[in-house]
């Protein structure tokens, strides 16, 4: 799976000079999280989230006067508060890869570059969860199964000749101990129902 694939092509933009107050608009009337900050000549610069700008506006006016807060809020800029360097993906990377930098990083999306280095998307928290469950095979139903098996060579192919006649569209792996190795497998089609069974009878561990 490739970012490309997954991503939000051509993300709404703002300038550094936006408004911070036409930023939130612009957030609450899209429905968005985030805003990628660029140029003038369309180069990502930096980026916002609703949170950094609604946390800013408490923060430069507490104590102030009410008309004092609106001169402020109307000048008070994205580029002010937009958070920079920006953490990115490329286009053609793994969706893996990209998740995994966000995690260590505790971001909740990432602007996307092209191989021109130019922004052409944005990668979000929600874009990795679809990923993730058309990876395990959600949106097509079928039969979940959990399996333990010994973590050697040939296991999981005997595992899979059980199965059959069904038929399996997604396999994972979810990690290794004392000697056996656990898989979630989603199975469809012929007797799919039954394949739990299957496995049991061939003396495999099931769930």
């Amino acid at each position: 799976m490739l970012v490309r694939d997954w991503m939000t092509p051509d993300p709404f933009t703002v300038l550094p000079t936006t408004p911070v107050m036409e930023a939130l608009n612009s957030l609450s009337q899209r429905g968005f999280r985030r805003l990628p900050v660029v140029d003038e000549g369309g180069g990502l610069i930096g980026i916002t989230t609703r949170k950094d700008l609604r946390d800013a506006v408490p923060s430069k006016a507490a104590t102030l006067s009410i008309w004092e807060i609106n001169f402020l809020l109307s000048k008070l800029t994205v580029g002010e508060m937009m958070a920079k360097p920006v953490l990115t993906a490329q286009v053609g990377e793994y969706m893996e890869d990209a998740a995994l930098r966000m995690r260590q990083r505790g971001v909740g999306g990432l602007p996307v570059l092209d191989d021109r280095q130019r922004l052409c998307g944005i990668l979000t928290v929600g874009d990795v969860l679809e990923a993730f469950t058309h990876t395990l095979g959600q949106d097509e139903g079928g039969q979940r199964l959990y399996l333990r098996l010994p973590d050697v060579p040939g296991s999981l192919e005997q595992a899979a000749r059980a199965v059959q006649p069904s038929n399996i569209i997604s396999l994972a792996t979810s990690g290794a101990a004392q000697g056996q190795r656990e898989f979630v497998m989603r199975v469809v089609g012929e007797a799919a129902s039954s394949a739990g069974q299957r496995l049991r009878d061939a003396g495999f561990e099931v769930e």
